[in-house]
């Protein structure tokens, strides 16, 4: 599917200038003269919102303001204003780059092709990852991490944290977590499990005083959501 990218701005020819030359570029591209119409077009969720800052009735950095209630992409402000206090409150305020008007056609294509290949990277990346306040989870690299450090488990222990954080809520008894890592020919006690969680921790209290295993008593454990 082809990346939407919304247009604010009330100079109609600007937008058309701007329409016509990311078409070209395979985007799909929807636009909006002002604040209001811009804010019922973000039910299409746009992937980048390319936004005036001086606009009739709401301004740009008005906008923003409302946007980040709701949406999260990229924001690329257009503006006359130059100055270093405008840039810096466009920033403040939500925004996540600033060009000044007149522009640059191919750099403002460069700078919408950097902040949707930077979103999807971040995209990639999480699904990934699985993250608990400071405790990330690396699926690919098979390791737990706080705060960016790792934390030494067992690959007992990383089974066990990764099938009850894929669940946040959910209980499962013993024989339900033995049966999931050892699997269901395993020769042993479910009561291992007992033991694995105590370990587990005892090594998460040494980085981290959140109880993320939790024990519902008399069925199992949970992970904390």
């Amino acid at each position: 599917m082809n990346q939407t990218i919304l247009l604010v701005d009330d100079e109609k020819d600007i937008i058309s200038f701007m329409k016509d030359a990311l078409q070209d570029e395979g985007y799909e591209v929807m636009f909006a003269y002002e604040g209001q119409e811009a804010l019922k077009k973000l039910k299409i969720n746009p992937d980048l919102i390319v936004l005036d800052v001086m606009m009739p009735g709401m301004d740009g950095f008005a906008l923003c303001e409302m946007i980040r209630k709701s949406i999260s992409c990229p924001i690329i402000f257009l503006s006359a204003k130059q100055t270093e206090q405008d840039r810096v409150r466009g920033l403040l305020v939500g925004g996540d780059d600033y060009l000044v008007k007149p522009f640059s056609m191919k750099e403002l294509k460069a700078r919408i092709y950097a902040h949707l290949r930077r979103e999807q990277r971040i995209s990639s990346n999480s699904y990934n990852r699985l993250h608990f306040g400071e405790l990330t989870i690396d699926l690919n690299g098979y390791q737990i991490l706080h705060n960016n450090e790792v934390i030494p488990f067992t690959s007992r222990e990383f089974e066990i944290i990764h099938f009850l954080a894929l669940h946040p809520g959910q209980v499962f008894t013993r024989e339900q977590l033995y049966e999931k890592v050892w699997g269901y020919d395993a020769e042993g006690d479910s009561s291992t499990i007992t033991e694995h969680v105590k370990k587990i921790r005892a090594k998460l209290l040494k980085y981290d005083e959140t109880s993320y295993i939790s024990t519902v008593w008399g069925i199992g454990y949970k992970w904390v959501k």
